[in-house]
């Protein structure tokens, strides 16, 4: 971690999260990246799933018609706080339905940036 990384701990209990600004995905720095940022939400590339509690989402519609495939709530796991989403391919789902879950299961995850705070420096 470089001196400009900043680690996020849980908005809630200070738990630290072990999410790193270096991790974050700014490959979409845009109109795409403005628009997450003004939604309050920020994408990462990784996280350590360790931190988190995973809660898989049912929805009404159809998998096909839902534009990210499946989404997983992720809560931090000492306050039970809503941190963000983990969304799942569509296609991936039929292949991982009893492998563990690790960071490659998802293709996007989402953290609500009003969910975070900076972690304190050791």
């Amino acid at each position: 971690m470089s001196q400009a990384d900043v680690s996020y701990s849980c908005g809630s209990c200070g738990y630290p999260l072990n999410l790193a600004s270096s991790n974050r995905i700014t490959s979409e720095i845009g109109s795409k990246y403005r628009k997450s940022i003004r939604k309050g939400s920020i994408s990462f590339a990784s996280i350590d799933l360790s931190r988190f509690t995973q809660f898989d989402e049912v929805s009404c519609f159809p998998i096909c018609l839902n534009r990210h495939g499946s989404k997983t709530k992720l809560l931090c796991r000492q306050c039970g706080v809503h941190i963000g989403y983990g969304y799942v391919d569509a296609h991936v789902l039929h292949d991982t339905e009893s492998s563990p879950i690790s960071n490659s299961y998802y293709k996007q995850i989402v953290i609500k940036i009003r969910a975070l705070q900076p972690s304190d420096p050791v």
